[in-house]
């Protein structure tokens, strides 16, 4: 059976144009799964048809592979995961730009993970930045080595070649597709035209709209998830929890679980007792029919109070005002809150003697693997792992717990795994972005603010054990929106609406042109039924400038009401 991954797999085996920083893994190659129990990892049995191989190496951190298939694709495995933020479509408008290619030809499948280094971190909205330069680069010298290519088949300068549509084009009209060319491309050690990247002025793709070039994968249902993935031999398991964070097993009696049918393995990891079973149903009713008891973890007796106080607790004094000063003060208090993006963690794993295979979503592949490796007594080199797109992401692909858990299972059980965390485990289990206590005091002076102080504890300062990670635009969501009510409270104090004195404070033009757009286009400052009202925030963060105005229906106190949200 052809599949998407053996295709990418075999296309390494050709002679086509391919320009990389090489991409490698020591694990060795497979088919469409993993091979019977034992040690022999499952082979290709050919070369795919349509080609692939390496052209040239280079130097950067991405370590970019470009291939250009005898049947005129554009293929670049792409080192970053795919969490819906549409870096695949990024990246192949970049590439389709500097190639002159159409978008419907380019290919972007994620790459494994890598045990030689190199940059494959997705996060910090970074992505873009980081790929834009050596992505174009990559791609105008793909773009120079097809158009010498040609100019000598055709025995023409190259300087008079053009490239359109993924093709060459002469000037007398002859054309030849980027795929009928790659061969030869490849044998190009010095082109005969310039590689430099297009300026921006003679962008034609990047800066305008563009379809994703996974829509139609993604509302047909074809789009490959962790939990779609057919591993030969994995079955489904699941894990009961402890009630309380890093609570662990006391006692267990699995009999009762063991009996039920489609059972094939009960096994105790660290994080509590796996079943693994025909199917997911069966998987959770065993779950459900374990009997455990459980030792308490760290955290049992604190409340969510206790944990308010805390944090009040670590808060600084503020000190005192600058003299003669009106101070504007506030505090805020912001909850644990999970991730929850819309797909719950699944993981493929395949453990062995001497080598483990894992498929899954991560943001941080490489670290996967280390973490993978540790945990199961291999080295590195003999673990490899597929990148899978995820369903939604905000950075809780950042750690790889699962990927461990199921490496784990997997050991024990002796067998292949699908393993997949339900929601409720989850929220309860998974990493949250920490609580956190913000004071704020704004001393006024002469009409203006004289000074300003914003002091924050976070949860994780208190060194409990929790888990917690970046979520959702990290620290600056909670920290802008307590500094925002401020501003908005300065601004009464001194008697200035609100978007006026933010257009005269804000530094940066982008900042105020955001503003100015978003208090035009909601029709600020309009007159409103009582009981109505309008609110506006701005924020910068990443090089991106923002501005929000909302209204609401506060007629009810109880049970306020957004209508609109520009």
């Amino acid at each position: 059976m052809t599949t998407r991954r053996n295709v990418i797999v075999h296309a390494l085996a050709a002679t086509t144009l391919t320009l990389m920083t090489p991409l490698g893994t020591a694990a060795a190659p497979r088919g469409d799964g993993p091979a019977p129990r034992g040690d022999g990892p499952a082979t290709p049995t050919g070369p795919d048809p349509r080609g692939g191989g390496p052209v040239v190496t280079g130097t950067d951190d991405e370590k970019l592979v470009l291939e250009v298939t005898a049947a005129n694709r554009v293929v670049v495995r792409l080192p970053r995961a795919e969490v819906g933020q549409g870096i695949t479509t990024a990246v192949a408008m970049l590439l389709a730009e500097e190639l002159d290619a159409r978008l419907d030809d380019v290919e972007v499948p994620l790459a494994e993970a890598r045990t030689d280094g190199g940059n494959q971190y997705t996060g910090g909205s970074s992505s873009v930045r980081t790929l834009y330069e050596p992505v174009r680069q990559l791609a105008a010298e793909a773009r120079a080595r097809l158009v010498t290519a040609a100019a000598r088949q055709w025995q023409v300068p190259a300087g008079t070649l053009r490239t359109q549509d993924t093709m060459v084009i002469a000037p007398d009209g002859r054309k030849a597709t980027f795929g009928s060319l790659t061969a030869a491309a490849a044998a190009v050690t010095h082109p005969e035209v310039p590689s430099t990247p297009k300026p921006a002025a003679a962008h034609r793709i990047v800066g305008r709209p563009a379809g994703r070039i996974d829509a139609r994968d993604l509302v047909t249902g074809a789009a490959q998830y962790a939990g779609d993935l057919l591993v030969a031999g994995a079955r489904p398991a699941v894990v009961a929890r402890p009630p309380a964070l890093g609570g662990s097993v006391a006692t267990a009696d699995v009999s009762a679980a063991r009996a039920l049918p489609g059972v094939l393995a009960v096994v105790q990891v660290p994080s509590g007792v796996a079943v693994v079973a025909e199917t997911f149903h069966h998987a959770f009713r065993a779950r459900d029919a374990l009997r455990i008891t459980w030792q308490p973890g760290p955290m049992a007796a604190l409340t969510d109070e206790g944990l308010r106080d805390r944090l009040r607790a670590a808060l600084p004094p503020l000190g005192p005002p600058p003299p003669g000063s009106v101070q504007v003060e506030g505090e805020f208090e912001f909850a644990f809150v999970s991730h929850a993006p819309m797909e719950v963690l699944t993981v493929v794993a395949d453990v062995r003697a001497h080598r483990a295979e894992l498929w899954l979503a991560s943001q941080t592949p490489g670290d996967a693997v280390a973490s993978v490796a540790s945990a199961v007594g291999l080295p590195e080199r003999a673990v490899r792992l597929t990148v899978v797109r995820a369903g939604g992401s905000f950075g809780r692909h950042l750690t790889n717990e699962a990927a461990v858990e199921a490496a784990l299972i997997s050991k024990a059980a002796a067998r292949p795994v699908k393993l997949m965390w339900s929601r409720n485990d989850d929220i309860r289990h998974g990493g949250m972005r920490p609580a956190t206590c913000h004071r704020i005091r704004a001393s006024l002076a002469a009409g203006r603010v004289a000074a300003l102080v914003h002091d924050v504890v976070s949860a994780d300062e208190l060194s409990l054990p929790l888990p917690t990670g970046a979520w959702r635009s990290v620290d600056s969501g909670m920290s802008r929106t307590a500094e925002e009510v401020i501003t908005d409270e300065v601004a009464a104090a001194l008697g200035k609406d609100p978007v006026a004195y933010r257009l005269a404070t804000v530094t940066g033009t982008g900042l105020r042109a955001v503003l100015s757009k978003v208090a035009d286009a909601g029709r600020w400052g309009r007159a409103m039924p009582a009981g109505w009202a309008q609110g506006v925030a701005v924020h910068e963060e990443y090089d991106s400038q923002v501005a929000c105005l909302a209204e609401i229906d506060a007629r009810d106190p109880r049970a306020p009401r957004v209508t609109a949200v520009v």
